[in-house]
């Protein structure tokens, strides 16, 4: 029996609690053995993340106990947590634990608890690790060691560093051998040969982020000591022109190496990111050094490496590579770089994240649909048979409340185009009175440099369900589109985004989808500034919810964030020094009393990243204004929430916003308090 009721006050079964139970996704999927092991979310404690392992037989168990939490917080955004290997008494795993961001050894099947391998330092936030890589044989583990010299930010140094598994660290900063040296700002982790003899990572500088320019380093590894010698650029060993003007770089976002020594690596140097080979013994500009393994298809074969760790290829036994590719959109293939021949896996998968593990014929990925969620998938190569294998997709309710989503190009000032997922209000028990139009909201992603993929998000279904639509943008500036579309935003960043989000929902309300009336804007952190700039710039939307924003440019260029994306505004903006003006003008902060419409302003009081200094600003310049408002700030959340309380109450204060700016009544959450 369908119900008639106005769009917004659908009864859903799906409450914000269901929502927050099935937050996050599992990531850093690895093989140790026959072992497939990975990170899960853990909302209802306290946000940990738990390593996970699923046995030959497959059965899943946790291999750490809580309150164990396998995460890092190298720039702050983390990355590879944890390597696992087999050794003549099971498998051994070094990880880092989120608690205070030591290395720690464990041996899991022994029931030994872990022990420390690295010390703790009272130095700014002390000592941190990532992208580690074992070396049983030499008794070591190489991986990125960022260290904080001082009590700012950006005192910080980060090499590649070895630290002994026997434990003789623990207490030791001494024992700690580095290798890299200090050449460059930022490092990944190491990559080792076939033969052992050599190792490759991929190094970056200010004001350069990893996806305007970085530098593939080599080095020899010295038999005896296993020291690195012979360090040097192979590729991108000068960054043409400025961050301001945006002289194309080169960004390789990913290295490996092949069975015969050949270094792969991805590339966006003829504006896509794709896959290459050079001879790591040969110049880079010698004629024939490096080549392409895969035709040009104007896809991308990488992203952006805000991660240290990430894989987009591997390489297998055999020769192929397995990979990640598409446009807008990525699937997984095989890919025969002697004939470019490449195969995609079939199945329901339309998002592969950027994190891959090979055993033998076997391909593991972590891969979502529009109405799958994340789940662990193991592809076999002599079949061609790809099976979900762990995290397996069970529907939280009804799929019939899940909303009928398709993507769109939009058309954006001066004709270009704009790329949104459309997510319609939809509920099989409901429908809206004739002729009424549906609220909209419109998603801006965080990043910039990112993407929203098509995927089940159970956050969108707690709209759509409820009668209100959802459109996520992806703006100029995001990945996946090549490089060309990612540039529009250097030096326009509160411009491009805001403008290709209007653009979006106005033509939603031309066509007749959405309410011109009824349009709100939504995001966190850079897509909390997008949307804290657009109630700023235009009276399009009704309302809007801002969550751990970037709101005051020079604050966060001059100390007010973290070291690695200190200098982003000098490509997002501009040189500061040059112009000053620009950075005040775009700023939320400081056109505070052009903002009308009512907000929902949330922030975690531990975000060192968008710290609440600057939402407390905010708070400060619209209050007398007349702006209704509400602020609601969470202990023990950092640069996004990962609480299961947290993600309730400010989903259902999202939702009460709504409720009381569009006129429609809500009687499942309670009512956010909105103060002039």
């Amino acid at each position: 029996m369908v119900t008639t009721a106005p769009y917004g006050a659908w009864a859903s079964p799906m409450d914000a609690a269901l929502v927050a139970a099935h937050d996050g996704r599992p990531a850093f999927v690895g093989a140790v053995g026959d072992e497939v092991w990975w990170t899960a979310p853990r909302p209802a404690e306290g946000g940990r993340r738990a390593l996970l392992r699923r046995r030959h037989d497959g059965t899943e168990e946790p291999v750490l106990p809580a309150p164990w939490n396998v995460r890092t917080r190298v720039l702050e955004y983390g990355g590879q947590p944890w390597a696992g290997a087999v050794t003549a008494h099971g498998p051994l795993v070094v990880f880092s634990d989120f608690a205070d961001q030591r290395l720690y050894v464990c041996a899991p099947d022994t029931g030994a608890p872990p022990r420390p391998l690295t010390p703790l330092s009272g130095v700014g936030d002390g000592l941190r690790w990532a992208d580690p890589v074992l070396r049983p044989d030499l008794g070591e583990v190489w991986c990125v060691l960022e260290e904080f010299t001082g009590d700012r930010p950006t005192d910080v140094r980060r090499v590649i560093a070895a630290v002994p598994l026997d434990g003789s660290a623990a207490e030791d900063r001494g024992a700690v051998r580095e290798l890299s040296g200090e050449r460059h700002r930022f490092v990944t982790g190491p990559r080792i040969s076939p033969d052992g003899r050599r190792a490759a990572w991929i190094a970056w500088d200010h004001p350069h982020m990893p996806w305007d320019h970085t530098t593939v380093m080599v080095a020899r590894i010295d038999p005896e000591t296993a020291e690195f010698t012979d360090v040097r650029p192979l590729i991108g060993a000068t960054a043409p022109g400025t961050a301001e003007h945006g002289a194309a770089g080169e960004s390789v976002a990913q290295v490996e190496w092949a069975t015969d020594g050949t270094l792969l690596f991805v590339s966006d140097r003829d504006g896509w990111w794709e896959l290459q080979g050079i001879d790591p013994e040969a110049a880079e500009d010698a004629p024939g050094a490096r080549h392409r393994l895969c035709p040009a298809r104007q896809e991308e074969f990488g992203g952006p490496l805000w991660t240290v760790g990430q894989r987009w290829f591997l390489p297998m036994e055999n020769g192929t590579l397995a990979v990640i590719h598409g446009r807008g959109a990525t699937c997984l293939g095989i890919l025969d770089p002697v004939t470019g021949e490449l195969v995609d896996a079939a199945g329901p998968w339309t998002e592969w994240a950027p994190t891959l593990a090979v055993h033998g014929s076997r391909v593991l990925g972590i891969a979502a649909g529009p109405h799958r969620s994340y789940e662990i998938v193991e592809l076999d190569t002599c079949t061609g048979r790809a099976r979900e294998i762990a995290c397996r997709h069970t529907d939280a309710l009804d799929p019939a409340y899940y909303p009928r989503s398709h993507s769109r190009t939009f058309t954006g000032p001066g004709g270009r185009d704009v790329h949104a997922h459309v997510h319609p209000p939809h509920s099989p028990d409901h429908r809206a009175p004739d002729g009424e139009r549906p609220p909209f909201v419109v998603w801006a992603h965080g990043g910039p440099t990112s993407r929203s993929p098509l995927v089940l998000d159970l956050e969108v279904a707690y709209f759509t369900s409820r009668g209100i639509g959802v459109a996520v943008v992806n703006y100029g500036g995001s990945t996946g589109y090549g490089r060309a579309y990612r540039e529009r935003l250097r030096g326009r960043w509160g411009e491009v985004d805001v403008e290709d989000c209007a653009a979006v929902a106005r033509a939603l309300a031309d066509e007749g989808t959405a309410d011109p009336a009824r349009l709100a804007i939504r995001g966190g952190s850079a897509g909390g500034w997008t949307t804290a700039a657009s109630l700023a710039a235009t009276d399009l939307y009704a309302c809007g919810a801002i969550s751990y924003p970037v709101l005051d440019l020079t604050g966060w260029a001059t100390g007010g964030t973290h070291d690695f994306e200190s200098q982003y505004l000098e490509s997002l903006i501009g040189p500061l020094a040059e112009v000053p003006d620009r950075y005040r003008e775009r700023s939320p902060l400081h056109r505070a009393d052009r903002i009308a419409a009512p907000f929902l302003l949330l922030q975690g009081l531990d975000d060192v990243i968008c710290p609440p200094e600057q939402a407390e600003r905010l708070l400060a310049a619209v209050a007398g204004n007349g702006t209704p408002h509400a602020y609601l700030s969470f202990p023990g959340e950092g640069h996004g929430f990962r609480r299961a309380d947290t993600l309730v109450r400010a989903l259902e204060a999202e939702l009460s916003l709504y409720a009381q700016t569009f006129g429609f009544r809500r009687d499942d959450v309670p009512v956010l308090e909105l103060r002039g």
